[in-house]
């Protein structure tokens, strides 16, 4: 029989019951395969309630450095009867079905073209232990003991890893080290070897592990945030949980030890927004961070930031919808509702980070473009980058840098006797200049307001002084487009005729289906997306190329809609792919996605040949 055979390129999924306490163990995996030199990137893919329901657990490894799913499975930790069927399902021709044979496996659950490898988990811990839930936890250590056997991890590495977890703990260490050494033990003992294989390399170099919301919330520390008001919302929630760790350290007075920043808990997404939007207004720099119902229910008070021209970040960790939708799985679903959030004619800034480093940059980034523009910007993160840890350049920050605060009027240019006018363009890029409260006595003071106004402030309905100001507010969003980050270029190696465009959490996987699809001669010039507004550089990509691939991790299409609306993109220059069912895009999705489409727009372009 056919046996896969790989050393440091391989995938492995686990399966298990939420609550079983099996993500740390799977997270040992990972982690020592990564000390080992050799990078990975897992994925925890858990269900919306506590505990009982279908858990996995995917474990890409690969010294090449993809950190995208690539799809299919080598080798499946069987641990969950209610999935068995779908989990061996999964299995490569030739891989490997690893299982508690505590029970018989009737021929019928297995595969003739897989691996089964049966060891009986349950029977050795009932052996070992007496305590019920000390046989469910050790259960999934003693796994890991014979995974680590079996794939050559070296079990030094997942001690070290026990000993930083449980460091005063000497009790827990030590149980856990046993338990490990029984699975190892057994493994080595009974079970046959394998064809995947670990070796030490030095792949890693200098890059940190990390998920995306934590760094994101590093970011806001070092962007200067001085106030977070959150509700807490899966997959969210992480984000101020982990800016209230660093504030403790990091914005603490070195004298009375007193934060010298606002936290604030709020009843509801609305209100934490308006705390945002007060805070902005008063001279703050504040965010929050939310997921996709939170923008629905942040919609009116962002409707009000935009036209009063008050400066807030919202860092979009974005989930599957609509409503309730899929609280636990990634989607990009949120595109066209942040960039028109709220009623009426709204445009709004967004910012697509691929990676938790440039979750780090460019919270950091919004804080500075929200002042600048005295507008909302949205950091459009997801669950895959948010809540998974993925290898990713060192975070790098240059102290001698500055706050841009923007056009702000101070007291001594008041007294000078400059003219002030809250909504005044005086250099017609849409910017006006704003003054803290405070600032003056008896100047440089106005009314914010909702409603419309003249460009003083002053309450009008009179439709000239509406049209100027939704007219200057449109200027502002041209000159934000010199100000968000440039789309980043992928160029084939030989002149391409078709292209493709993708943001975001799509960007590993697309990096290795380029590769994957390049050895097979089909060569594509590939654009990854940052900011809206969109800049020149895109609409001249897409003018470039016969056809361009758009994909996104949406049903509807809503960056492709974003393009024709807002860029004056011809739709029959595109061909959008959609990727929606929760799970992230994996490289050989696209990879076949691009290949068959190709090939069907070849074929199409051969016939016209002929009838011309």
């Amino acid at each position: 029989m056919q046996k896969i055979e790989a050393v440091n390129d391989f995938v492995i999924k686990f399966a298990n019951i939420n609550g079983s306490g099996s993500a740390s163990a799977n997270e040992l995996v990972a982690r020592a395969i990564l000390r080992m030199g050799v990078p990975v990137s897992p994925r925890n893919i858990f269900p919306s309630n506590i505990q009982g329901l279908p858990t996995w657990f995917e474990v890409r490894v690969t010294e090449r450095g993809y950190l995208g799913r690539r799809g299919g499975v080598d080798m499946m930790v069987a641990m969950n009867p209610q999935t068995w069927d779908q989990d061996v399902r999964e299995i490569e021709m030739g891989g490997y079905l690893f299982y508690d044979s505590s029970r018989p496996l009737p021929r019928s659950r297995s595969r003739d073209d897989i691996h089964v490898i049966g060891m009986p988990l349950t029977e050795l811990c009932n052996n070992t232990y007496s305590d019920p839930r000390q046989r469910q936890l050790f259960r999934n250590i003693l796994y890991v003991g014979a995974l680590a056997h079996l794939l050559d991890i070296e079990t030094g590495e997942i001690e070290k890893l026990f000993g930083q977890q449980f460091k005063g703990k000497e009790k827990l260490l030590d149980s856990n080290i046993q338990a490990l050494n029984v699975g190892r033990d057994y493994a080595r003992e009974h079970l046959k070897p394998i064809g995947l294989k670990v070796e030490r390399r030095d792949k890693v170099g200098d890059h940190i592990f990390v998920d995306g919301n934590t760094a994101a919330a590093l970011g806001c520390v070092y962007g200067g945030a001085t106030v977070c008001a959150w509700y807490p919302i899966t997959p969210s929630s992480s984000v101020a949980e982990a800016f209230i760790r660093f504030t403790q350290k990091l914005r603490a007075d070195p004298q009375t030890g007193k934060q010298r920043c606002a936290v604030v808990q709020a009843e509801d997404e609305l209100a934490s927004i308006g705390m945002v939007v007060g805070a902005g207004w008063n001279g703050a720099r504040a965010f929050t961070a939310t997921s996709g119902p939170g923008i629905s229910l942040m919609s009116e008070f962002i409707g009000l930031a935009y036209f009063a021209e008050i400066p807030a970040v919202l860092i979009n960790v974005q989930r599957g919808g609509p409503s309730t939708g899929m609280p636990t799985r990634t989607q990009q679903s949120d595109i066209l509702a942040c960039a028109y959030a709220s009623h009426g004619d709204t445009r709004h800034v967004l910012l697509f980070p691929e990676d938790p480093y440039e979750c780090f940059e460019m919270s950091a980034q919004a804080l500075d473009l929200a002042e600048r523009l005295q507008t909302p910007v949205f950091v459009m993160s997801d669950l895959d980058i948010g809540m998974n840890q993925r290898l990713c350049r060192p975070f790098a920050w240059d102290d001698s840098v500055e706050y841009d605060r923007g056009k702000v009027m101070t007291r001594e240019a008041l007294d000078a006797g400059s003219e002030f006018g809250r909504y005044l363009d005086v250099d017609g890029d849409g910017i006006t200049y704003r003054t803290y409260p405070g600032t003056h006595p008896t100047k440089g003071g106005y009314f914010t307001r909702g409603t419309t106004k003249n460009a003083y402030a002053g309450y009008s309905e009179a439709g000239p002084d509406y049209v100027d100001n939704m007219q200057r507010l449109l200027r502002k969003f041209e000159t934000a487009k010199s100000l968000v980050p440039l789309p980043v270029l992928t160029a084939a190696r030989y002149p391409a005729r078709f292209a493709v465009l993708f943001y975001g959490s799509t960007s590993p996987a697309m990096h290795e289906a380029l590769d994957a699809l390049a050895e097979h001669g089909i060569y594509l010039n590939a654009l990854r997306i940052r900011a809206f507004p969109f800049q020149n550089e895109i609409v001249d990509f897409v003018a470039a190329h016969s056809k361009v691939f758009v994909f996104e991790q949406n049903l509807d299409g809503q960056l492709t809609t974003l393009l024709i609306n807002e860029a004056g993109v011809r739709p029959a220059s595109l061909v959008t792919v959609v990727h929606y069912d929760g799970t992230p895009i994996t490289a050989r999705f696209i990879t076949q996605e691009i290949a068959d489409r190709v090939a069907r727009l070849n074929v199409h372009s051969f016939k016209e040949d002929r009838v011309a």
